[in-house]
């Protein structure tokens, strides 16, 4: 069986090996040190009279045995201390071995712990960053740092996953209406013999069933066309755009009563034509659309720094402004009892793809008296100034 040691009993090991180590080196340097120290010193042997009864010639022999003696002597002793002492501070080593390998591995036993307690449901939790700011401080910080962009990542992928759920179910619905709607006329039409009058009515039904799916299939088609972005990149005037989708509209508010004001400064930008067409052209028609009779749009293009902007500001219903931000997702209405058709809910979140297509960035913002105010601002682009 082999046994497996902690890394803080490796530490601790290591720690007393090297203790050891030294100290050995150090008894031997010591030992070879003293030894030879000794061979150049004058030994003085003195004799009590007392203890010896009767005089003892020495001569020079019996006094170099006895030096030597005494060298060895001394030497063994130091020897004997020197490994009593050595095997004190070696076990001292190993206990303090133990303790400074536990203290310093704590803050990775706590980048364990918390790394156990993580889970794809709760990462809140973090990493206690130490002090002084060593290299295990750094560590924790970057993990720290770590699970921040995780948590953020899956907080992204769970709500982009809600809002593709919310698309798919709200898409379907849309879908799916007018198709019952054709299904409960043809059915109320035969169920008995239809005559011309209920039989021009289940038309009308059903004309009108398939222009609202003609018109969701359209929009969808439109959103995809310009979450892609633009193919191409050409300057362009945004005060040209939306000039032109200004003409288009004009009749239609002339028609409600609804005053058309238009502060069309010079915008140059650059993009894709038909999506920064299609932008201004359902701002403005989402202007008209929720807008009220004797009421007022105003639009305004211009630039300022490194932006152009376009803002279409118009009357119509109040709107609480904690909700404006989700008029800019798919298939949201605002208020429909002041729209004259029933839009499908996709004109703003169109003009927001093609805005973050462009590189842009939109905003709205809900008037005291009722209606929005859309600012959309885009980069600058000086060479289509001439355009």
């Amino acid at each position: 069986m082999t046994l497996r040691l902690t890394a803080r009993g490796r530490l601790a090991v290591l720690y007393t090996a090297v203790v050891l180590g030294a100290g050995a080196v150090l008894t031997a340097l010591t030992y070879v040190l003293v030894q030879r120290s000794l061979e150049n010193q004058w030994i003085v042997i003195k004799t009590d009279p007392s203890m010896v009864p009767t005089p003892v010639p020495v001569n020079s022999q019996a006094i170099s045995s006895i030096a030597e003696q005494v060298r060895s002597q001394t030497l063994s002793e130091m020897l004997t201390q020197s490994a009593i002492a050595l095997a004190i501070v070696t076990v001292l080593a190993a206990v303090l071995g133990w303790v400074i390998a536990g203290r310093i591995l704590k803050p990775i036993r706590a980048v364990a712990a918390t790394a156990q307690r993580l889970s794809a449901e709760d990462l809140s939790e973090r990493v206690p960053v130490t002090t002084p700011a060593d290299e295990l401080a750094a560590l924790a910080t970057t993990i720290n740092a770590m699970l921040d962009r995780i948590q953020t990542g899956v907080t992204d992928r769970d709500r982009l996953l809600e809002s593709h759920r919310m698309f798919v179910a709200n898409a379907a619905h849309e879908l799916r209406t007018p198709l019952t709607t054709m299904r409960t006329a043809i059915d109320v039409t035969f169920d008995g013999q239809p005559t011309a009058d209920e039989m021009g009515t289940m038309v009308a039904d059903l004309g009108a069933a398939i222009e609202r799916s003609q018109r969701t299939l359209d929009g969808l088609l439109a959103l995809a066309r310009s979450q892609t972005g633009p193919s191409k990149r050409l300057p362009v005037n945004l005060a040209s755009l939306v000039a032109d989708a200004v003409t288009g509209i004009r009749a239609l508010a002339a028609a409600r009563n609804i005053k058309l004001h238009t502060d069309l400064r010079n915008a140059p930008t650059a993009g894709e034509p038909a999506l920064l067409e299609r932008m201004a052209v359902n701002l403005i028609d989402n202007s008209l659309r929720h807008n009220h009779t004797d009421g007022h749009i105003t639009v305004k293009t211009g630039a300022a720094e490194a932006q152009v902007y376009l803002q279409v500001a118009n009357t119509g219903q109040p709107i609480p402004p904690n909700d404006v931000e989700d008029l800019f997702n798919p298939f949201v209405r605002g208020d429909v009892s002041g729209a004259r058709d029933g839009g499908v809910g996709l004109g703003l979140s169109i003009v927001r793809a093609i805005v973050t297509a462009h590189d842009g960035h939109i905003s709205g913002s809900a008037r005291p008296a009722g209606g929005l105010v859309i600012t959309v601002s885009l980069p600058i682009d000086h060479s289509g100034e001439q355009r």
